[in-house]
């Protein structure tokens, strides 16, 4: 946007503290973005839950280029006996070992994760170690020092922390990477490195470093345990069952929720976020932290109590892995801080409301013989700029076919700093939710929720590119029992034999017992559960075995293959026989059809986006219609 100095000053020194108000809809996004522009150092931004630190950290994207970081949440429960999503963890590393060197932008978190303790700064920077292409260092090497890093050996990598050999070649995917790379040794020399696709196991690029992060928030290496070992006995009682949390770990094995005990790993207590942060650093946050922080303490208590019952699990105090609401609230007070709020605000000292307004009704009404006049009447008494903003492409195509009915044509941005005097109408994308009028710079924002009413709109939800097949899909080890038939992709068929535990270049780790023909025995990662799906041949007792070492299994897929070509030579001479057959063709009303489309209150998955689209072009087609 063009630049503008804030009507305000910014607070400089610890505990100074303004409050401002009347931050109706995306403005306070707008402000935000104002502030992290100005302010000289970083900006944390504090809010409520992990869902507005989210909505928050996309809606700066379209206010302000400047690269700014979200410090994820756990996403598990107070003491939760599953431990976090690998990718969650990669991301986290990944952002506290950048905070360590942010001087400029903004770092967004929920309170929640900002009571949570971390590892010291030291134990980042000294686990942190770059790979080179030319460097010397055998394949051995590489992987003790893999282990002592915390990332687990498996046949194929396929998430974060995870790394696999096969002969000269050794596949990695460090933590905070956006894809896996690839090291070429030629004899103890790292020949080349390049990143690789999982899905097609294709070079993306060449490059000539790797920076490697842990793979844990603490230290997992035999130093670690042994710690572990030992502050256990000065916490609890060692027990001897095999399932006993202290058992596990020191047979080098990681169990699930494991988290909740990371002090144990440490020499030193765990620290706050804020040993991270640099001095001259900046608070926002939002007026109803205190009372989420505080609930958040109390659920931590109450989760505590309930569940510090288990003996083989007993649990550190929650002062141990958390600030109290109280503590945090003291620590923000060391930093000049600014607290947004929607409301208004009563006129007094280091107060401030500031000139946004909501928009009037512009809702697009279908049902009327001019369904855009509200729309239109706007435009024509606001004088000042207008920014459409819509969430999608196809969203952005839609929204232009509809103004052009009330001959505005916008400019289409990827910037709102592209913003100048020369044009009156603009159109962005972008995740805004709530438009807001800035009276100040005379300026309207515009929402696709202002224009198509509240839409319930769909999140963004986990990146999963390897799709399985959801009917053989097997989602955990409860569904596998000892003789069951399953398929593996690589292998076939076998029966499932229980859980193992094995030692690995000197990690231990459990792994599924398939039985094939004659007896021969496949142990599989328990990471690799992906490759392994449900028998759904025939009767279970009778699923033929394949024997291991064999190409039986590849020569059954090439005879499924080639007998799936027939078939598609059939069809594909049915099809060129009902092409020829002429069909009715509709004629489709853009604008009627736009109109009725807006009135559906639900944002559509791709999938059904792709259905109505394929079966308005068969309609519309003169040939034949043949869909289901």
């Amino acid at each position: 946007m063009n630049e503008h100095n804030l009507p305000f000053e910014l607070p400089q020194k610890p505990g100074d503290t303004l409050k401002l108000g009347q931050l109706v809809g995306s403005s306070l996004a707008l402000i935000c973005a104002k502030i992290i522009e100005q302010h000289q150092g970083l900006v944390l931004i504090i809010t409520d839950d992990m869902q507005k630190t989210s909505r928050l950290y996309e809606e700066l994207k379209q206010f302000t280029p400047q690269e700014n970081r979200l410090l994820p949440d756990w996403e598990t429960l107070p003491y939760d006996s599953f431990s976090p999503y690998q990718d969650i963890i990669s991301d986290r590393l990944a952002c506290l070992y950048q905070l360590m060197y942010m001087r400029k932008g903004a770092l967004l978190i929920p309170v929640t994760s900002l009571m949570q303790k971390y590892c010291p700064p030291s134990f980042l920077t000294g686990h942190v170690f770059i790979l080179s292409k030319g460097q010397i260092i055998s394949p051995e090497a590489m992987r003790l020092q893999l282990a002592n890093a915390g990332y687990r050996s498996v046949d194929q990598v396929m998430a974060h922390g995870e790394y696999a050999t096969r002969g000269a070649l050794l596949d990695i995917f460090p933590m905070g990477s956006d894809n896996p790379y690839r090291l070429d040794f030629l004899h103890n020399e790292i020949d080349g490195i390049r990143t690789f696709d999982i899905d097609n196991q294709r070079t993306i690029e060449k490059i000539e470093s790797v920076q490697l992060l842990p793979a844990h928030e603490f230290p997992f290496d035999k130093q670690a345990i042994e710690l572990f070992r030992s502050q256990w006995r000065e916490n609890f009682e060692v027990r001897r069952e095999p399932e006993s949390l202290y058992q596990q770990v020191s047979k080098g094995i990681l169990p699930s929720g494991i988290e909740y005990w990371q002090p144990l790993f440490f020499k030193e207590p765990l620290v706050s976020l804020f040993a991270y942060l640099p001095a001259n650093t900046l608070v926002i946050t939002l007026p109803t932290i205190q009372s989420a922080a505080e609930k958040h303490w109390q659920d931590i208590k109450q989760r505590y109590e309930s569940r510090k019952v288990d003996p083989m699990r007993p649990l550190l105090a929650p002062e141990k892995i958390w600030m109290t609401a109280s503590t945090l609230l003291a620590e923000l007070k060391n930093y000049p801080k600014l607290s947004l709020s929607p409301e208004s605000l009563t006129k007094k000292a280091h107060h401030d409301n500031l000139s946004f307004s909501l928009l009037p009704n512009i809702t697009i009404a279908n049902q009327h013989k001019e369904p855009l006049q509200a729309l239109q009447q706007f435009c024509e008494l606001f004088t000042g700029q207008i920014i459409f903003s819509v969430e999608s492409e196809g969203r952005r195509e839609v929204l232009q076919g509809l103004l052009q009915q009330i001959k505005i044509r916008p400019v289409y941005l990827s910037s709102l700093t592209e913003i100048n005097d020369q044009h009156r109408f603009y159109l962005i994308i972008g995740a805004s939710e709530q438009g807001f009028i800035d009276n100040t710079q005379h300026m309207a924002f515009i929402t696709e929720n202002e224009l198509m009413g509240q839409r319930i709109v769909r999140r963004k939800q986990r990146d999963n590119k390897h799709t399985i097949n959801t009917d053989t899909l097997i989602r955990s080890l409860a569904e596998l029992t000892p003789g069951k038939p399953v398929v593996h992709l690589e292998h076939g068929v076998g029966r499932y034999a229980g859980l193992t535990t094995l030692e690995t270049n000197g990690i231990m780790g459990e792994y599924l017992m398939l039985l094939y023909a004659n007896d021969t025995k496949l142990y599989v990662p328990v990471s690799s559960l992906n490759l392994i799906s449900r028998y759904s041949g025939g009767d279970e007792e009778l699923a033929p075995l394949h024997k291991l070492g064999t190409d039986a299994w590849s020569k059954a897929r090439q005879k499924a293959a080639e007998k799936i070509r027939d078939v598609a030579a059939e069809l594909l001479d049915i099809y060129a026989e009902r092409e020829t057959r002429p069909g009715f063709q509709f004629k489709q009303d853009h604008e009627q059809y736009q109109l009725f489309n807006q009135g559906f209150p639900y944002q559509l998955t791709d999938d059904q986006q792709n259905a109505i689209g394929a079966v308005i072009g068969d309609m519309c087609s003169p040939s034949a219609m043949d869909r289901l």
